[in-house]
């Protein structure tokens, strides 16, 4: 899969709030299914799905716990957030270079007066 494609399917499986509210929690420590449900308060086959789609877009891996195959611990995955990282600071690039631009000209007129 192309980097665009994973980018683009990053920002989507973050568009949904409950997702970046597991994200936030999952940052602090990996977490079983049921303490991400009950924090927000869902039904554990809702916060399945959700976890679904992270899972599915790698920015979190599952793991069994203490020989239960049934128990899984949720924890984040690096890599996607590192290409989102890198995506984003060619934008912030971009806008830097159009300030630093802006900036310029903006000095270069201010000597001069219009008619």
């Amino acid at each position: 899969m192309g980097a665009a494609r994973r980018l683009d399917q990053t920002l989507t499986a973050l568009a949904d709030p409950t997702r970046r509210g597991v994200i936030d929690l999952l940052r602090k420590r990996p977490r079983r299914a049921g303490e991400l449900a009950a924090a927000f308060e869902m039904t554990p086959p809702a916060m399945s799905r959700h976890l679904r789609v992270l899972r599915q877009t790698g920015l979190v891996e599952e793991e069994a716990v203490d020989d239960d195959a049934r128990v899984k611990l949720y924890r984040l995955r690096p890599e996607p957030f590192s290409e989102l990282r890198a995506w984003l600071d060619e934008v912030e690039a971009f806008w830097g270079d159009q300030l630093d631009a802006f900036k310029a000209h903006a000095e270069r007129t201010r000597g001069r007066k219009g008619p």
